[in-house]
């Protein structure tokens, strides 16, 4: 929302903005002298698309154009201009040679021959050898999954070409509600990168199967749709409630609607038909929930923007990107995204520059694979009028590549400016500090081992839930056990083990109990408060005591991730920010998981990131079956399911 107000005297007229709270004027000539010698004034409000990236640029395109108009016929001087360089324009898929760019006002204002605009101030960077693109854009991810406050991701991910996120914090929604998306959005802007928020849809993920710390309804979306960072809804996981016509989930994508900004999706099953039809025709326009090339090239087909995933635990890309590659089809619908990545993929892999990497490898010629992390993601959210190409007017954020098969970033501009070099960020991010009550968010009295057991007799027949290495879906398989001394165990000579959630927002006392199979884990225990998307608290092990052990732990450190074997600790990352954050530097975290990731193989496990596997194990939009704080619920009918088969 922008205030415009006019001013009308008898000597001149003009008008006063409001903009990121500062205001500006603007004259526009001589009137004749109003009869009451008073200045009167008239106030307009208006909502404008623009007013969103306002946000994310040093100036407001409206504020730049007779300075940038100047700069590209030499009237003026550029602030930046970066010569020699091979520029990849992505309008074209073209890689131009002696197209030289000049910026002004943190924008472009000219491209190709601009010596004309170079000055004595002018700072004049040889880009000789290197390639010149735009800097990368995150269509789909969730910051708390990196483990990182939002500042300190922002100082991870920059150094590897990433200028901009769309970020869906629905896992700290999930536990502190809208003040907890404020808060994000608080400490992101003590930092250069472009966080652009498109507002959690589904809390809860599935309502009526899951008890969350809050909630979220149509009027919430409402007013989020009016904050300055918001650039649309976030994934919307609750595919039932649109395809079933549910008026809660409907209206929530309708005050989207409403708002002129872009719904976010989460289409996971393969269905490929009717259902697909209803889920898009709810004007819901990208999904990063592909996992096989088919429903991918079907969702591109269907207008939709197909984010190809490839995070820490998830590796869709080899699948889907062939939706593209093998039918020849055209790219404009398909973006990149990282959805959920680990500290430890952040340093040792990198971000949006590895994600082009693997495209690449998967068959993607480089231009392409930059495309699909730039103005293709631009024009998924309608924002390729500011941002997604290097192009005259957009906001001047850039990257410098010296090996463009290996997308090999060694500079990185954000409108204009040198934020990072050489893979190492060059500026200071502001402190910011979560309020006190956010580390105090396990509530949760301490359990011994008797929470845990599972009451049986006799040999059974019980549902075990079967995780897919680097895939979100699971298996529902029915495994038969018997009980010893009236209650059902582990089975760890089958890689089966135990599974329990417990509610930590409201002490309800909820625990849902199961089986998990898939690990690999010979003996021991995982735990962790990062659990999909409620984010209760949950233990998967082989034995009750190290189970316990596990569980306690965590409500003694406030939430996070931890292994425990023989009744000790063999890896702890502490996670105090609302049981899903730390606000040390990036280089300390890294260090904590690769000690967890000695401790999983310690344990036996054979996943490749198993505590982001299990974080997804009560996620219950997800086929096929998923276990939360109130049991176990079929994806696929979305009923809960008796453990035991009766």
């Amino acid at each position: 929302m922008m205030r415009l107000s006019l001013f009308f005297t008898g000597k001149f007229y003009g008008f006063f903005m409001k903009i990121r709270g500062k205001y500006i004027f603007s004259g526009f000539g001589n009137l004749p002298k109003p009869k009451n010698k008073s200045i009167i004034q008239v106030s307009f409000y208006f909502t404008s698309e623009a007013t969103m990236i306002n946000t994310f640029c040093k100036f407001p395109l409206w504020e730049c154009t007779r300075k940038l108009s100047a700069v590209a016929l030499g009237r003026e001087k550029a602030d930046l201009v970066i010569k020699n360089a091979k520029l990849i324009n992505v309008c074209t898929h073209e890689i131009l040679e002696g197209y030289d760019v000049a910026v002004s006002m943190g924008r472009i204002a000219a491209i190709g021959d601009v010596s004309a605009s170079v000055g004595e101030n002018t700072k004049v960077v040889d880009g000789t050898g290197k390639y010149l693109a735009p800097a990368f854009m995150d269509g789909h991810m969730h910051i708390e999954s990196s483990m990182l406050t939002a500042g300190e991701y922002a100082r991870a991910v920059i150094p590897h070409g990433t200028s901009g996120i769309f970020f869906d914090p629905h896992e700290i929604c999930n536990v502190k509600g809208l003040d907890g998306v404020k808060c994000m959005l608080k400490d992101a802007e003590t930092t250069p990168l472009k966080a652009m928020l498109t507002t959690p849809s589904c809390v809860p993920a599935v309502p009526g199967f899951e008890d969350t710390g809050s909630e979220i309804h149509p009027a919430d979306v409402a007013e989020t749709m009016k904050w300055k960072e918001c650039a649309g809804l976030g994934e919307m996981m609750n595919f039932p409630g649109i395809v079933n016509s549910d008026k809660h989930t409907h209206d929530i994508v309708g005050e989207t609607l409403k708002a002129g900004k872009t719904v976010t999706g989460h289409f996971s099953i393969p269905e490929t038909g009717a259902m697909m039809n209803a889920y898009i025709a709810a004007g819901i326009s990208c999904c990063h929930e592909s996992t096989t090339e088919q429903s991918a090239l079907e969702k591109m087909r269907r207008g939709m923007y197909v984010q190809l995933r490839e995070g820490s635990a998830w590796h869709d890309l080899e699948e889907v990107g062939k939706a593209v590659t093998k039918h020849s089809v055209e790219s404009r619908f398909a973006c990149l995204v990282t959805d959920d990545s680990h500290p430890h993929t952040l340093v040792s892999s990198g971000h949006l520059d590895h994600l082009v990497r693997r495209a690449v490898e998967e068959g993607f010629d480089p231009v392409t694979a930059i495309q699909m992390v730039t103005i293709n993601t631009a024009e998924c959210f309608g924002l390729a009028a500011e941002l997604g190409s290097i192009t005259p007017s957009k906001c001047a954020d850039m990257v410098l590549i010296s090996d463009l098969e290996k997308c090999v970033v060694d500079e990185v501009f954000i409108d204009g400016e040198l934020v990072a070099e050489k893979g190492k960020a060059l500026f200071e991010r502001g402190k910011y500090s979560y309020p006190e009550e956010y580390r105090h968010s396990v509530n949760l009295d301490k359990i011994d081992e008797s929470a845990l057991k599972i009451a049986a007799e006799g040999t059974v027949k019980a549902h075990v839930i079967e995780v897919i290495p680097a895939k979100t879906s699971t298996v529902d398989k029915t495994v038969e056990m018997t009980a010893v001394n009236g209650e059902l165990k582990a089975d760890p000579a089958r890689d089966i083990m135990k599974a329990c959630v417990f509610e930590r927002h409201h002490r309800t006392g909820n625990v849902g109990k199961g089986f998990i199979s898939g690990f690999g884990i010979k003996d021991g225990a995982l735990a962790q408060t990062v659990a999909h998307d409620a984010h209760n608290l949950l233990v998967v092990g082989t034995n009750d005591s190290d189970m316990a052990i596990a569980v306690n732990t965590l409500i003694d450190c406030g939430g996070g991730l931890v292994a425990v074997k023989n009744g000790k600790i063999l890896g702890l990352v502490e996670l105090p920010v609302a049981g899903l954050m730390n606000d040390v530097p990036v280089e300390e975290m890294e260090e904590k998981v690769k000690v967890l990731e000695n401790a999983w193989k310690e344990l036996g496990c054979t996943l490749p990131s198993p505590f982001m596997t299990m974080s997804i194990v009560s996620l219950a939009c997800l086929p096929e079956v998923r276990i939360t704080d109130r049991g176990l619920v079929d994806c696929r009918t979305f009923k809960f399911l008796d453990l035991i088969e009766k």
